[in-house]
């Protein structure tokens, strides 16, 4: 993080000017800590420090078309033939019908080796490490830098204005670290606790410890919020905190209640996506359960961020759905249209069949595929979309969302035996979504066939927003593998049964790019993920 660090301080206020109406920092041109010691530079650091530097730090790009693609790679809800991306999602292994048996192509022939050839300081345009740890790390460092000045900028009004104002950068602050610290730690093997603006340490420690940490931002901004009241002040002070391109649709101003729901969902997330299925306990569970039952609601608002027609914050084609189909840069996954139940209205109308797309097969073993997503879907009435490449019509979801905590919700009420609340939840979901299923609740359904349905509609229902990965991992798929499995061949042959050994890395060593510069000090955790070595 040290040259992480040294990147953000010099530059993160010349990255804010993007947005020109929200942003008017004084003196740009000169990025220092002066510029951001009055209310608007304060206010505007805090927006952009959380919304634009950490999405646009580094090629490949954003947050959303680069990270999210990973995890939905390795999740195996799109493929790629690109250098850089085809190896993070291809299995070790594929059999297909006829038992022929296609290993990965490309040497080193495994995907937890490829990630270790890759993880080499010099590669950092090219390590798929390299970016969340990057872009996570920036993210908190904004809200340190927030946090440090908060006593040095004189704010407006009265002195209940000055507070509520003050207040709700804090917990804006706060909150972010959570999220980011929950990043960190649900997906790499350990981390750095960081409070300290533009610096850093070098006590590395474990994954969970990280997972405290993200408890403990949470829980700070929970107290905050919990003072407060979504009175003009706060709605004025919040509203200049979300640039308006995503106080749209299922973004806006959050109420306070609205964003301790939001903390809750990501709470219940932390729990589930970072233990395995055979681990979960009925106290998990029942811990689950009681942060979803306060988690997002359906007419909740929620972090989002959407394109423009200058790219401000994310390109028209900056997120997983608008470069993935037939002839872009990813490619639909035959196991994720596998995934879909028979007369669902969400798979009519984003995804159209053509013939059977074959990439190189020197590239992979899996990402063959009849299937390309709709832009703008076919219009079918009240039927999601899951894709659109025009200006400011798809919407991203940066923290949490209500479809997630639902089917959080689901999960912990059929484990905890409550299987008709459970299956409730996931007809309460495909409901939302148009999908046009019959309801699955009050069926007669036993506790294997609700997981079933729980399974298949996180895999649909969640598609494309950055969880496939959690998923994978946590019910051992990545181990295990997956039979059964529709595979498209190089000769355009569909294969109704194979059998798919992916073997992946579940938690990633450290960033070379971060280990170069801060050396882990005597007594860190390891830093290298044991499993594969």
């Amino acid at each position: 993080m040290k040259k992480i660090m040294c990147i953000l301080t010099a530059t993160s206020i010349l990255f804010l000017i993007s947005c020109q109406d929200q942003l008017d920092i004084s003196n740009p041109n000169e990025p220092s800590f002066s510029a951001i010691t009055t209310e608007t530079g304060l206010m505007n650091f805090a927006m952009g420090g959380i919304y634009i530097m950490p999405t646009k730090y580094s090629n490949p790009g954003t947050f959303w078309n680069a990270v999210y693609a990973f995890h939905e790679l390795m999740g195996d809800a799109i493929g790629a033939e690109p250098a850089g991306f085809n190896q993070i999602g291809c299995p070790d292994n594929v059999i297909l019908d006829n038992g022929t048996s296609l290993s990965s192509p490309q040497s080193p022939h495994s995907q937890k080796k490829f990630i270790r050839q890759r993880n080499l300081n010099q590669n950092e345009g090219n390590n798929p490490l390299f970016y969340e740890w990057a872009m996570m790390y920036s993210l908190n460092n904004s809200a340190n830098i927030i946090l440090a000045l908060m006593d040095d900028v004189k704010l407006s009004g009265d002195s209940v204005t000055v507070e509520t104002k003050a207040n709700v950068l804090k917990a804006w602050a706060y909150f972010w670290k959570g999220f980011a610290n929950s990043r960190i730690g649900s997906l790499y093997y350990a981390g750095i606790i960081n409070n300290d603006s533009s610096k850093t340490n070098n006590n590395y420690v474990t994954r969970s410890e990280i997972l405290a940490e993200a408890e403990v931002n949470f829980s700070m901004a929970e107290s905050i919020l919990n003072e407060l009241s979504g009175n003009g002040t706060y709605n004025q002070t919040l509203s200049k905190l979300i640039p308006n391109i995503c106080q749209v649709g299922r973004g806006g101003i959050l109420t306070p209640d609205m964003w301790i729901r939001n903390i809750n969902t990501i709470r219940a997330r932390n729990i589930l996506v970072n233990t395995p299925i055979s681990q979960m306990t009925n106290s998990q569970w029942s811990k689950m359960l009681a942060f979803t039952s306060n988690g997002i609601q359906q007419t909740d608002n929620v972090f989002t961020i959407r394109s423009n027609a200058t790219a401000d914050l994310m390109a028209t084609n900056g997120n997983v759905p608008a470069r993935t189909g037939t002839g872009r840069f990813f490619q639909v996954s035959e196991r994720l249209v596998q995934d879909f139940k028979p007369g669902d209205l969400r798979f009519t109308n984003n995804f159209n069949q053509t013939i059977a797309w074959t990439g190189q097969a020197n590239r992979g073993n899996s990402f063959n595929t009849r299937w390309q997503l709709k832009s703008g879907g076919k219009g079918l009435p009240g039927v999601a979309v899951l894709c659109n490449r025009s200006v400011g019509a798809y919407e991203v979801y940066i923290a949490s969302f209500y479809e997630e905590n639902e089917l959080m919700k689901a999960e912990a009420n059929i484990y905890l035996g409550n299987i008709d609340a459970g299956l409730a939840s996931v007809d309460k979901v495909r409901n939302s979504q148009g999908a046009g299923l019959p309801a699955v609740s009050g069926a007669g359904l036993t506790r294997a066939q609700a997981i079933a349905e729980i399974r298949s509609e996180r895999r649909v229902g969640l598609a494309f927003r950055g969880l496939s990965f959690y998923d994978a991992r946590r019910w051992d798929i990545i181990n295990i593998g997956r039979t059964g499995a529709v595979v498209v061949d190089f000769a355009g042959i569909v294969n109704t049964n194979a059998t798919i050994q992916y073997n992946f890395l579940d938690y990633w060593d450290v960033p070379d790019n971060e280990l170069v510069f801060n050396p882990p000090a005597p007594g860190s955790a390891a830093v290298k993920n044991p499993n594969g070595l």
